[in-house]
C-alpha cells in the first residue's frame, strides 16, 4: 500500500474531521481510508486520531503530523508538476467547483479545449450555487462571481459580465415596452435572489447611477431560472448577459436599456496562495484567463 496515499488520506480525514468526508473528498471508500489510516499508523507506530462513534479528531501526536505532512505532500505535487513542466506534458487531478449555471455550460466550452490539449490532466468539477469553502472541502480552485471574501485565499480576476435587462417580444406587445427604468414599477420584474438587492435595480441615467426600485410575482436564486421566466412572457428580468446570449440571438428576448446598463458582475478563479498551486493548476488558470479575456464568446 502506497504511504503517499495513506499520508494524502490522513491529511484529508484530519481537515474534514471525518472519514466519511475525507474519503469523499478523495473519491474513495469509507472502509478504503480507514484502511489507509490503519495502515499508516501501523507504520509511524502511533495513533494519529481518536475515535468515537460520534467523532474523530487528531491527538496531540497527529496534530504535529499534519503540520509536517501537509507541506511534504505540496511540495511533492510541486516537484511532480516541475517535472511535468519540463517535459511538457501535464498530468494529475484538479478539483474545482464553481456556480450551476455558469459552470455546466460556458465553464464547461472552456475546460473542454483545455483537456484536448492536456489529457493527462483529470478534472474533477462540483456545481454549487452555495459558497463552498475551497481549502477545507479539498478543492483545488473555484470559479465565482464577486468579490473575495476569504482573504487567506487569492482571486484572479478573468472577465467583466454585463448584467442586462430583458423580455419577451410577448410580454411587451401585451403589457408595453418601458421607455424609462422608472416605468419598471408599472411592470412584473423577475428578481434573482443572489444579489444583495433583488429588488434594486440601478441603472445610469443623465451621467449617475440611479437606483430603481421594482417589484414582482416570481423571485429564484438561479440566473436561468430568471432568464426562462422571462423568455416565456412572465416578466422582466435582469441576469447575467451569459444566461440571457442564446435567448437573445434567437430573438426570444429582447434588450432593454442597453445604453442605461449601469453593472458588471466580475468573474474569478479563486485559489489558495501560490505554494499549494501545482504546474497544471496554474496552466488551467491561466488557460481561463485567456478564455475569458476574450469573452469567452459572451460579451
Amino acid at each position: 500500500m502506497d504511504t503517499i496515499e495513506c499520508m494524502r488520506t490522513f491529511v484529508a480525514v484530519a481537515t474534514q474531521e471525518s472519514f466519511t468526508g475525507g474519503a469523499r473528498q478523495l473519491g474513495i471508500s469509507t472502509k478504503l481510508a480507514s484502511k489507509y489510516i490503519a495502515r499508516l499508523e501501523k507504520r509511524l507506530d502511533v495513533q494519529l486520531f481518536n475515535r468515537t462513534t460520534r467523532s474523530v479528531s487528531l491527538t496531540d501526536t497527529g496534530e504535529a503530523y499534519l503540520q509536517r505532512c501537509g507541506p511534504w505532500l505540496d511540495q511533492l505535487d510541486e516537484m511532480e508538476s516541475v517535472i511535468q513542466a519540463r517535459h511538457g506534458e501535464l498530468a494529475g487531478p484538479i478539483r474545482l467547483t464553481a456556480p450551476t449555471g455558469f459552470g455546466s455550460r460556458e465553464l464547461v466550452r472552456a475546460l473542454r479545449l483545455f483537456q484536448k490539449s492536456h489529457p493527462k490532466v483529470q478534472i474533477e468539477m462540483h456545481l454549487s450555487d452555495q459558497h463552498v469553502a475551497i481549502i477545507d472541502e479539498g478543492f483545488d480552485l473555484a470559479i465565482r462571481f464577486g468579490a473575495l471574501q476569504d482573504s487567506t485565499l487569492v482571486a484572479r480576476k478573468l472577465m467583466e459580465m454585463r448584467i442586462v435587462v430583458v423580455a419577451s417580444p410577448a410580454y411587451l406587445e401585451a403589457h408595453g415596452a418601458p421607455t424609462h427604468p422608472l416605468d419598471l414599477a408599472d411592470h412584473n420584474c423577475l428578481m434573482q435572489l443572489t444579489t444583495a438587492e433583488p429588488n434594486i435595480w440601478r441603472f445610469l441615467i443623465d451621467g449617475e447611477i440611479t437606483a430603481v426600485r421594482v417589484n414582482g410575482a416570481f423571485r429564484a436564486n438561479s440566473p436561468r431560472a430568471i432568464v426562462h421566466m422571462a423568455e416565456g412572457g412572465m416578466g422582466i428580468g435582469r441576469c447575467p448577459h451569459y444566461t440571457a446570449l442564446p435567448f437573445l440571438q434567437s430573438g426570444t428576448l429582447k434588450l432593454l436599456f442597453e445604453s442605461q446598463e449601469s453593472a458588471v458582475s466580475s468573474l474569478y478563479a479563486v485559489y489558495p496562495p501560490s505554494r499549494h498551486l501545482t504546474a497544471r493548476i496554474r496552466a488551467l488558470i491561466d488557460h481561463l484567463a485567456d478564455w475569458f479575456s476574450d469573452g469567452g464568446g459572451y460579451s
